[in-house]
């Protein structure tokens, strides 16, 4: 980890610098794939999940047997965990359902807008170092409240060629409607053009390492819509001297432990609270299972000592976490000076980890920086909303000079004449 006081904002974009592959090897190495699975198919997919994740399988569909006996092999405790996570999510994200409403911009002119789901979408569900069926929750769930007629789930097998089991269970659990044993950029590319197992999507969520990003990014020359560039996770603590040392390096960890390629970053304007923190960092690093991983992320993370909780608000806003979390006395003073974020966590009891599981905000938020320009997942990702007018003569009368003296002043004549025509017609 990289220690830093008081760095002078010259400095500041060195120190938001995220770790990032060469983006020539990445693409090159992503539209090969494409060019693979294009070819291929569910051969191609097949063959990667040997290259990659060392599984070997006969079939890249996972049958309904299958998805019922793994509902078998999930405890019941877990099972509690996960209906009670659902049920939050649930009731979070349909409170995003609008309620349609008319406007009437001039007299006999009404405006509204509507929403419709996008038919098919893909969602993309980590496994490898962690299966992630908590992704599972986040996606799906609003998937099918906003009505998607087809869930399509991909994710990348174990060595014994099966999914986690407890994926397969929330899948079926949340309105899945397929679900298909393939990973990386292989699976996004597969989402992408169809295979013969797998159908073409509408829109691709999920979140993934650098491979799958870039992989999202190519699937748009498909005219593939994403959710947004989700990518290696991400932390920021920001603390005072209110802040409980044990607390924020177990939020640290708690997203170095994603991966080597993770980063966290903790501001504090409290040097004990700093020295404190290092220490506790380091102390529970050594008792964790994944610590070679979340070892690893660390070397490209930072701690810093700040001189106010302004200058640590200015250098977030700069670095658009997409994780925040304040760790400071009277947190909410704070949340209007909050540009950038993909999600917040107030206090020193609203740990990342409830975000991420259970609390029932969507845990796929954007990364590298993103959040200055993209929103988390919400049910308004899965959903396309269309304008309505409807124009009575009156309304064509009140407004239609305004829009004749507009077509006429850009040369539109057509554009004028279906107005003029409407108003000439004879009663």
């Amino acid at each position: 980890m990289k220690i830093s006081k008081y760095p002078k904002k010259e400095i500041w974009t060195e120190l938001v610098q995220r770790p990032v592959l060469k983006r020539e090897k990445l693409t090159e190495t992503v539209a090969g794939i494409f060019d693979e699975v294009s070819e291929k198919g569910d051969r191609a997919l097949i063959a990667f999940n040997k290259k990659f994740d060392n599984a070997e399988v006969e079939s890249i569909s996972v049958s309904e047997q299958e998805i019922n006996e793994a509902e078998i092999l999930v405890d019941k405790v877990l099972k509690s965990a996960i209906l009670q996570a659902k049920e939050n999510i649930e009731k979070f994200h349909a409170s995003q359902i609008p309620q349609d409403e008319k406007t009437e911009t001039i007299k006999g002119v009404v405006c509204w807008r509507e929403n419709r789901a996008i038919g098919k979408v893909g969602i993309y569900i980590p496994g490898g170092t962690a299966p992630l069926f908590s992704t599972v929750l986040m996606l799906a769930i609003p998937a099918r409240l906003a009505g998607c007629r087809e869930i399509i789930l991909c994710t990348p097998p174990g060595k014994d060629g099966k999914i986690h089991p407890a994926i397969l269970y929330t899948a079926k659990l949340c309105g899945v409607t397929e679900i298909f044993r393939t990973g990386g950029a292989q699976a996004v590319a597969a989402m992408t053009l169809g295979t013969e197992s797998i159908p073409a999507v509408y829109k691709i969520f999920g979140p993934g390492n650098q491979y799958v990003v870039a992989a999202k990014e190519f699937a748009q020359q498909y005219r593939v819509a994403v959710d947004m560039p989700a990518g290696p996770s991400e932390v920021l603590v920001m603390a005072d001297e209110q802040a409980v040392p044990a607390f924020c390096a177990a939020d640290l960890l708690s997203q170095a432990e994603h991966g080597s390629d993770s980063q966290v970053i903790f501001l504090t304007t409290d040097e004990k609270i700093l020295r404190e923190t290092v220490k506790e960092t380091e102390k529970q690093l050594a008792l964790l299972p994944r610590n070679e991983l979340a070892a690893a992320a660390l070397k490209n993370s930072h701690f810093i000592l700040m001189e106010t909780v302004e200058e640590m608000l200015e250098f977030s806003n700069v670095y658009a976490p997409e994780h925040l979390i304040l760790a400071l006395g009277n947190a909410e003073q704070y949340i209007s000076g909050i540009e950038n974020a993909g999600s917040v966590f107030l206090g020193n009891y609203s740990c990342e980890s409830a975000g991420d599981y259970a609390s029932g905000t969507n845990h796929t938020l954007p990364t590298n920086g993103f959040a200055r320009n993209y929103s988390g997942v919400s049910l308004d990702s899965f959903v396309k909303k269309i304008t309505f007018q409807e124009l009575s003569a009156e309304g064509l009368r009140n407004l239609g000079t305004t829009i004749e003296t507009m077509a006429d002043a850009e040369g539109l004549f057509a554009h004028k004449n279906a107005v003029s025509i409407r108003l000439k017609e004879k009663k």
